[in-house]
């Protein structure tokens, strides 16, 4: 997990690269939740500003959490949101390269709006959920078109990160998380596998969305 060698844009908040050993199974949802799943939960209906198969944004980190609250009362399950280590090893689906599919990342695998020399190229705005092909995992969406929230405290590095897979819950920057993936307005750097960042808990941008993970 963290950033390689090989990748020019790798920075402190990626490092050190580090061994996880996943202490349990898990499952992540295949594509982010969609304004229809969460009408389908919350009604009534809130926030629903888009095609009801475009990503949820502008929830926060609490109404997620509500969110998942409620579904897992529905069906039985204890839904929540992916650690980073989960959501990395699902991103790179067994690839040790700056980006899943190699050294560069096209149109045709992601949604981001810039190429490396500042030039929009993209379509500049969010698309629905699931229409470029799935990884190896047949997950689809990790990269571009919305930023991702995980259960991440955010910390800036991986100095003492967990290392079997749990989300790093202690300590870090106050009531703040790590979010990953980038988004239909970032440049490609920002949909490298190791890119992270982070969000404050109340924040509400219009590219950043969630999927839902399950401990199996």
């Amino acid at each position: 997990m963290g950033g390689i060698d090989e990748d020019k844009f790798v920075s402190a908040v990626e490092l050190p690269r580090h061994r996880v050993m996943f202490s349990r199974a898990f499952g992540l949802g295949k594509r982010p939740v969609t304004h229809r799943e969460w009408r389908e939960i919350m009604e009534p209906a809130t926030h629903c500003h888009l095609d009801l198969e475009h990503p949820m944004v502008r929830v926060s980190y609490r109404e997620i959490l509500t969110f998942l609250g409620k579904l897992s009362e529905k069906y039985g399950q204890a839904y929540r949101l992916p650690s980073e280590a989960e959501w990395e090893y699902t991103c790179r689906a067994g690839s040790c390269s700056v980006f899943p599919s190699g050294s560069t990342i096209s149109l045709e695998e992601a949604n981001f709006l810039y190429d490396e020399n500042g030039r929009e190229i993209g379509l500049g705005e969010i698309m629905p959920a699931g229409q470029f092909p799935p990884n190896h995992h047949g997950v689809h969406d990790l990269l571009g078109n919305v930023c991702e929230w995980t259960a991440d405290v955010w910390h800036a590095n991986f100095d003492a990160a967990p290392t079997d897979g749990s989300a790093w819950t202690h300590g870090g920057k106050l009531a703040c998380r790590s979010i990953r993936g980038g988004a239909w307005d970032h440049l490609p750097r920002l949909l490298r596998a190791s890119w992270r960042d982070w969000a404050p808990e109340k924040a509400r941008w219009d590219n950043l969305g969630f999927r839902i993970a399950l401990s199996l």
